[in-house]
């Protein structure tokens, strides 16, 4: 079923549009929470969440692509647990990744930072989008998906050093970027 159709059932508050998104994009979404929590149980806690958030915002709402939009709500509400978690207990390996990029996108917060934080993510997707698309896929399974450099050498046919250089240089690349815009 294409993405009209299953945001046309949403809108019409037909209970097929979660069995229709979960048959399209059920298994990615898992894979995206489980990359970031390690839990299954959490995982499909938080997929069954992010359904209910979709149907709570369509309509109005009509994303357009509706696998970005669902992923980036599975995303946020597995973060959000992530960060629960983490605060009872720490979960090494997404907090990797994200101190990768630390560095890079939160050298200096305060509050002035915040306020722009609409102009770094903007730039951000500026620059993946001048990224060779090899380069883009990485980093995105690395920093959005949560994928670790392993997997992701593996569906590349890489090392997983040569994926460790290439992100260490993207970031670099990022940084740049970000420091010419004057925006870190």
């Amino acid at each position: 079923m294409d993405d009209c159709k299953i945001i046309d059932l949403f809108n019409e508050r037909s209970e097929k549009a979660i069995s229709a998104i979960s048959r399209k994009y059920g298994r990615t979404s898992l894979k995206i929470a489980e990359n970031i929590l390690k839990s299954k149980e959490d995982a499909e806690e938080c997929v069954n969440d992010a359904y209910l958030a979709l149907w709570n915002k369509i309509p109005p709402e009509r994303p357009s692509p509706l696998s970005s939009y669902l992923f980036k709500v599975v995303r946020n509400i597995s973060l959000k647990r992530y960060h629960k978690n983490a605060a009872q207990k720490r979960n090494s390996f997404y907090d990797k990744a994200l101190e990768e990029l630390e560095n890079v996108l939160f050298a200096d917060v305060s509050a002035e930072h915040e306020l722009i934080a609409k102009d770094i993510a903007e730039a951000v997707n500026r620059f993946l989008g001048k990224l060779p698309e090899n380069d883009r896929i990485m980093f995105v399974r690395r920093y959005f998906y949560g994928d670790g450099v392993k997997e992701i050498a593996a569906l590349s046919d890489m090392s997983p050093h040569y994926i460790t250089v290439r992100l260490s240089r993207i970031r670099e690349k990022l940084k740049t970027e970000l420091i010419k815009e004057e925006l870190i």
